[in-house]
């Protein structure tokens, strides 16, 4: 069953690269992009539960938040989980030392932070190649992926295009696209923004390969054939990313000002995990990229905790709730809050107020 669906896909990917891309062929190719996404959707559930090398990864989170790194073989992962948590990670210096996922704790600002060593991904991995498809599913379900190359190895795009292949979009959103279905009627397609990057009847024939033959569909952004087919399929995830540049040790002022110039887009951190050099602005770029606040607990009669609870930024006191046990939820009467989200000192709120970060806060129930 896989091979034919691997040799359906093959062609395709032949026809779409054979075609030349221009307004006469769009159509074409974007109704190929669509019957490739779901012939890679078909291999994917296919292949569920089956694996390249003796079983998948079984990873248990913990912490606030969990963070993959991603990168080539030998670039310094394990390095730099050693220096930024608790972990022994196995250090050599040649290639694939990391065999297992392996997970570590890093505390910082009272956040605790899972990390995962993976094993390097190398070309073809979201094909499988070098157990591409279980290290990918691992990355699937973090919450931030770091992207780790070296001064020598540092072509980033690499390892995005395999994280691509595998449904991950990094940075991104997902796109803003309404699709209500009809009995009759056809595809009608309308947008509150100006399309410059797509034809209408590209989206209809999108749309058409995966099975919508009559709906109203809105576009709230500008999106191309590839938006939409993210929109459609059912197997994208979208995870914040920053990409860290290692062994900085290994070259001079000269070279590495080279390098910045050359990756200033893509905004990177640049290290030493041998050194230690950078690994304060590591922790700290991932506390920041978790989008964390810390808010601190004052129960009645006591003065506040010195340990944070860990929450989102956005968070509400009815999220404060959930953290402590569903019980607040039920028997919460008010809460009074000090800080920045305070109009004033110990004011009085209800479970949708909107917590910033350093508030402190005292659940009343009754």
């Amino acid at each position: 069953m896989t091979e034919e669906i691997d040799e359906q896909i093959e062609e395709i990917e032949e026809e779409i690269r054979e075609t030349p891309y221009n307004k006469a062929t769009e159509q074409h190719i974007g109704r190929l992009k669509a019957k490739l996404a779901k012939l890679k959707e078909k291999k994917e559930k296919v292949g569920e539960g089956k694996s390249e090398g003796g079983g998948g990864y079984d990873i248990k989170k913990e912490g606030d938040a969990t963070v993959g790194l991603v990168g080539l073989p030998s670039v310094g992962k394990s390095t730099l989980l050693n220096k930024l948590t608790n972990a022994e990670s196995e250090v050599a210096g040649y290639h694939f030392t990391t065999l297992e996922v392996i997970p570590g704790i890093m505390e910082y600002n009272g956040a605790k932070i899972q990390l995962l060593d993976l094993p390097g991904l190398v070309e073809g991995a979201s094909e499988g190649k070098g157990r591409g498809r279980e290290i990918l599913s691992v990355v699937r379900n973090v919450d931030l992926v770091i992207i780790l190359g070296d001064v020598y190895r540092r072509d980033i795009s690499k390892i995005k295009t395999e994280l691509e292949g595998h449904g991950i979009r990094l940075n991104q959103s997902p796109p803003e696209i309404r699709i209500n279905e009809k009995d009759s009627g056809g595809l009608k397609i309308n947008s509150t923004v100006e399309q410059d990057s797509l034809e209408k009847e590209t989206a209809k024939d999108i749309l058409r390969e995966f099975g919508y033959i009559n709906a109203n569909v809105i576009l709230r952004e500008e999106v191309d054939p590839e938006k939409i087919i993210d929109f459609l399929s059912r197997n994208r995830v979208y995870l914040p990313s920053f990409p860290i540049i290692n062994k900085i040790d290994l070259i001079d002022d000269e070279e590495k000002g080279k390098i910045v110039k050359k990756l200033e887009d893509m905004d990177p951190l640049f290290i030493s995990a041998v050194e230690g050099k950078g690994i304060e602005k590591v922790k700290e770029r991932i506390f920041d990229e978790l989008n964390f606040i810390r808010i601190f607990l004052r129960p009645q009669g006591e003065k506040a905790d010195d340990e944070p609870m860990i929450l989102q930024k956005g968070a509400k006191v009815r999220d404060v709730c959930k953290n402590l046990h569903s019980d607040f939820l039920d028997k919460f009467r008010y809460a009074r809050v000090w800080g920045p989200s305070a109009e004033f000192p110990k004011q009085r709120v209800g479970l949708d107020h909107k917590l910033l970060e350093d508030d402190t806060v005292r659940i009343i129930t009754g």
